[in-house]
Protein backbone atom coordinates (compact mmCIF):
# COMPACT_ATOMS: atom_id res chain seq x y z
CA UNK A 1 0.00 0.00 0.00
CA UNK A 2 1.05 3.76 -0.58
CA UNK A 3 2.22 5.57 1.92
CA UNK A 4 3.06 9.31 2.42
CA UNK A 5 5.74 11.42 4.39
CA UNK A 6 4.33 14.61 4.55
CA UNK A 7 7.30 17.57 5.51
CA UNK A 8 6.85 21.01 6.50
CA UNK A 9 9.71 23.37 4.89
CA UNK A 10 10.61 26.46 6.53
CA UNK A 11 12.77 25.26 9.81
CA UNK A 12 11.99 21.37 9.17
CA UNK A 13 13.98 21.30 5.92
CA UNK A 14 15.93 24.54 5.31
CA UNK A 15 17.35 26.75 7.91
CA UNK A 16 15.19 29.78 7.76
CA UNK A 17 13.36 30.19 10.77
CA UNK A 18 15.59 32.86 12.55
CA UNK A 19 14.91 34.71 9.17
CA UNK A 20 11.58 35.11 9.35
CA UNK A 21 12.11 36.24 13.19
CA UNK A 22 14.43 39.12 12.13
CA UNK A 23 12.52 40.00 8.90
CA UNK A 24 9.18 40.14 10.70
CA UNK A 25 10.88 41.82 13.79
CA UNK A 26 12.03 44.61 11.12
CA UNK A 27 8.41 44.63 9.80
CA UNK A 28 7.01 45.58 12.61
CA UNK A 29 9.30 47.70 13.45
CA UNK A 30 9.28 49.80 10.53
CA UNK A 31 5.21 50.15 10.77
CA UNK A 32 6.40 51.36 14.56
CA UNK A 33 5.34 47.95 16.60
CA UNK A 34 7.76 46.24 19.26
CA UNK A 35 7.18 43.02 19.31
CA UNK A 36 9.93 40.42 21.14
CA UNK A 37 11.66 38.19 18.71
CA UNK A 38 11.29 35.70 20.96
CA UNK A 39 7.33 36.45 20.90
CA UNK A 40 8.06 36.31 16.78
CA UNK A 41 9.66 33.14 16.73
CA UNK A 42 6.84 31.55 18.97
CA UNK A 43 4.49 32.52 16.19
CA UNK A 44 6.78 31.35 13.16
CA UNK A 45 4.61 28.85 11.43
CA UNK A 46 1.54 30.16 10.89
CA UNK A 47 0.12 31.74 8.06
CA UNK A 48 1.35 35.74 7.38
CA UNK A 49 -2.37 36.51 8.87
CA UNK A 50 -2.60 34.68 12.02
CA UNK A 51 0.91 35.86 12.81
CA UNK A 52 0.08 39.26 12.72
CA UNK A 53 -2.87 38.81 14.71
CA UNK A 54 -1.58 36.63 17.13
CA UNK A 55 1.40 39.43 17.87
CA UNK A 56 -0.65 42.38 17.47
CA UNK A 57 -4.09 41.45 18.50
CA UNK A 58 -7.50 41.72 17.75
CA UNK A 59 -7.93 45.60 18.37
CA UNK A 60 -4.77 46.28 15.89
CA UNK A 61 -5.46 47.83 12.71
CA UNK A 62 -6.18 45.20 10.61
CA UNK A 63 -6.16 47.40 7.34
CA UNK A 64 -2.32 47.61 7.98
CA UNK A 65 -2.34 43.76 8.21
CA UNK A 66 -1.40 43.12 4.08
CA UNK A 67 1.48 46.16 4.18
CA UNK A 68 2.95 44.13 7.17
CA UNK A 69 3.19 41.10 5.16
CA UNK A 70 4.36 42.93 2.52
CA UNK A 71 6.95 44.01 3.84
CA UNK A 72 7.96 40.86 5.65
CA UNK A 73 7.88 39.37 2.04
CA UNK A 74 10.42 42.14 0.69
CA UNK A 75 12.49 41.78 3.81
CA UNK A 76 12.89 37.88 3.34
CA UNK A 77 13.03 38.32 -0.23
CA UNK A 78 16.82 38.99 0.06
CA UNK A 79 17.71 36.03 0.81
CA UNK A 80 16.54 33.58 -1.49
CA UNK A 81 19.05 33.73 -4.07
CA UNK A 82 20.83 31.76 -0.68
CA UNK A 83 18.72 29.77 1.69
CA UNK A 84 20.52 27.16 3.43
CA UNK A 85 19.64 23.71 3.38
CA UNK A 86 19.51 22.10 6.63
CA UNK A 87 22.04 18.79 7.00
CA UNK A 88 20.54 15.86 5.62
CA UNK A 89 17.53 17.47 3.96
CA UNK A 90 17.81 16.32 0.38
CA UNK A 91 19.43 12.83 1.29
CA UNK A 92 16.24 12.18 3.44
CA UNK A 93 13.70 12.97 1.27
CA UNK A 94 15.53 11.05 -1.74
CA UNK A 95 16.16 7.70 0.72
CA UNK A 96 12.01 7.92 1.79
CA UNK A 97 11.48 8.27 -2.18
CA UNK A 98 13.55 5.27 -2.22
CA UNK A 99 12.07 2.98 0.17
CA UNK A 100 8.45 3.42 -1.48
CA UNK A 101 7.01 6.68 0.28
CA UNK A 102 5.04 9.17 -1.97
CA UNK A 103 7.04 12.76 -0.27
CA UNK A 104 5.01 15.63 -0.06
CA UNK A 105 5.77 18.89 0.90
CA UNK A 106 3.12 20.89 2.79
CA UNK A 107 3.72 24.57 3.50
CA UNK A 108 2.70 28.08 4.43
CA UNK A 109 5.20 29.18 1.90
CA UNK A 110 4.08 30.09 -2.10
CA UNK A 111 5.07 31.61 -5.13
CA UNK A 112 8.75 32.56 -5.26
CA UNK A 113 9.48 31.57 -1.97
CA UNK A 114 8.25 28.08 -2.45
CA UNK A 115 10.38 27.84 -5.95
CA UNK A 116 13.18 29.39 -3.66
CA UNK A 117 12.89 26.86 -0.63
CA UNK A 118 12.61 24.10 -3.13
CA UNK A 119 15.54 25.06 -4.96
CA UNK A 120 17.59 25.25 -1.58
CA UNK A 121 16.38 21.07 -0.96
CA UNK A 122 17.50 20.19 -4.47
CA UNK A 123 15.18 17.43 -4.46
CA UNK A 124 13.00 17.93 -6.66
CA UNK A 125 13.05 14.53 -8.28
CA UNK A 126 11.76 12.68 -4.62
CA UNK A 127 9.20 15.33 -4.37
CA UNK A 128 5.71 13.65 -5.30
CA UNK A 129 3.84 17.05 -4.56
CA UNK A 130 3.09 20.43 -2.62
CA UNK A 131 0.24 21.88 -0.75
CA UNK A 132 1.23 25.27 -0.22
CA UNK A 133 -0.38 28.39 1.15
CA UNK A 134 -2.07 28.79 -2.21
CA UNK A 135 -3.87 25.98 -1.77
CA UNK A 136 -6.05 25.69 1.22
CA UNK A 137 -8.40 28.60 3.18
CA UNK A 138 -6.93 28.22 6.71
CA UNK A 139 -3.30 27.49 7.22
CA UNK A 140 -2.03 25.45 10.39
CA UNK A 141 -2.86 24.71 12.97
CA UNK A 142 -5.68 23.67 11.31
CA UNK A 143 -5.78 20.68 9.60
CA UNK A 144 -6.24 21.60 5.65
CA UNK A 145 -2.52 21.72 4.72
CA UNK A 146 -2.06 18.35 6.11
CA UNK A 147 -5.27 17.01 4.33
CA UNK A 148 -4.91 18.71 1.27
CA UNK A 149 -1.50 16.75 1.08
CA UNK A 150 -2.69 13.26 2.03
CA UNK A 151 -5.30 14.32 -0.49
CA UNK A 152 -2.40 15.11 -3.49
CA UNK A 153 -0.56 12.12 -2.33
CA UNK A 154 -3.93 9.40 -2.44
CA UNK A 155 -2.77 8.48 1.13
CA UNK A 156 -5.34 7.76 3.95
CA UNK A 157 -4.70 9.45 6.80
CA UNK A 158 -3.54 6.22 8.52
CA UNK A 159 -0.85 5.54 6.13
CA UNK A 160 0.68 8.91 6.39
CA UNK A 161 3.15 10.50 8.83
CA UNK A 162 3.83 14.15 8.97
CA UNK A 163 7.19 16.02 10.23
CA UNK A 164 8.00 19.28 11.19
CA UNK A 165 9.38 21.89 13.74
CA UNK A 166 6.49 23.83 15.10
CA UNK A 167 3.52 23.29 17.74
CA UNK A 168 1.58 24.67 14.87
CA UNK A 169 2.76 21.53 12.92
CA UNK A 170 1.94 19.11 15.49
CA UNK A 171 -1.12 20.42 16.08
CA UNK A 172 -2.12 20.08 12.42
CA UNK A 173 -0.59 17.19 11.93
CA UNK A 174 -2.71 15.59 15.08
CA UNK A 175 -5.84 16.95 13.86
CA UNK A 176 -5.50 15.86 10.31
CA UNK A 177 -4.95 12.22 12.04
CA UNK A 178 -1.86 11.22 11.01
CA UNK A 179 1.56 10.45 13.32
CA UNK A 180 3.45 13.52 14.10
CA UNK A 181 7.59 13.76 14.00
CA UNK A 182 9.30 16.98 15.34
CA UNK A 183 12.63 18.01 14.94
CA UNK A 184 14.53 20.45 16.77
CA UNK A 185 16.22 22.75 13.77
CA UNK A 186 13.42 24.84 14.07
CA UNK A 187 14.29 26.41 17.59
CA UNK A 188 11.65 25.20 19.80
CA UNK A 189 12.37 23.00 22.65
CA UNK A 190 11.67 19.13 22.86
CA UNK A 191 8.97 19.18 25.47
CA UNK A 192 6.52 21.74 22.94
CA UNK A 193 6.57 19.46 20.41
CA UNK A 194 5.64 16.17 22.29
CA UNK A 195 3.20 18.40 24.24
CA UNK A 196 1.60 19.53 21.04
CA UNK A 197 1.35 15.79 19.63
CA UNK A 198 4.98 14.58 18.59
CA UNK A 199 4.90 10.63 18.84
CA UNK A 200 9.00 11.32 18.36
CA UNK A 201 11.39 13.83 18.06
CA UNK A 202 14.83 14.53 16.03
CA UNK A 203 17.86 16.95 15.93
CA UNK A 204 17.28 17.68 12.50
CA UNK A 205 16.89 15.80 8.76
CA UNK A 206 19.98 14.29 8.85
CA UNK A 207 19.68 12.53 12.66
CA UNK A 208 16.38 11.71 11.23
CA UNK A 209 18.01 9.98 8.45
CA UNK A 210 20.43 7.94 10.30
CA UNK A 211 17.75 6.80 13.05
CA UNK A 212 14.95 6.10 10.20
CA UNK A 213 15.18 2.10 10.83
CA UNK A 214 13.40 3.25 15.00
CA UNK A 215 11.32 5.94 13.80
CA UNK A 216 7.76 6.09 12.52
CA UNK A 217 9.02 6.28 8.82
CA UNK A 218 10.81 3.02 9.63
Amino acid sequence: MERAAVFDVDGTLVDTNHLHVTTWWEAFRQAGHRVPMHAVHRAVGLASGDLVARLLGEDRDKDRDAELSAAHKALYGQYFDRLPALPGAGELLRRLAGDGWTVVLATSAGGAELGALRRAIDADDAITATASADDVDAGKPAPEPVEHALELAGVPAERAVFVGDTVWDMRAGSRAGVRCVGVLCGGLPRADLEEAGAEAVYADPADLLASLGGSPLA
